[in-house]
């Protein structure tokens, strides 16, 4: 007979800090998406809806689908944007990507004017 039978050997038990070990490569790639994902994008968020909330008339905007306009009426969940002379179009907020510029508040003209006059 030429082949000899192999027999298997016994397997030594694994110490109990290599089950450990075997997570920590995927908790590593968990940070590592949540650092440079997940918080980005939720600062991106933040920022996108503190943006929308702060729209007020006198704003010019993009709206999502490219157009741009000037804001004529701000509602809580509308705007109405003039694209050109005459024509309004109504738009949600969540319709807005970008604002261009954006005016004062009336308030803050009144007190600028004040302040100027107190100045002369």
């Amino acid at each position: 007979m030429l082949i000899s039978p192999a027999f298997a050997q016994a397997a030594s038990a694994a110490p109990m800090g290599s089950n450990l070990m075997q997570f920590v490569p995927l908790i590593l790639i968990f940070v590592v998406f949540y650092f440079l994902l997940i918080r980005p994008q939720q600062k991106k968020l933040k920022d996108h809806r503190a943006m929308l909330e702060a729209v007020r008339r006198g704003d010019r905007v993009v709206t999502t689908g490219g157009i741009i306009g000037l804001v004529t009426k701000a509602d809580d969940k509308e705007l109405t944007v003039e694209i050109a002379e005459n024509v309004r179009v109504r738009v949600t907020r969540d319709g807005i990507s970008a604002v261009l510029s954006k005016t004062e508040p009336v308030g803050d003209k009144a007190e600028k004017a004040a302040e100027a006059e107190e100045k002369k």
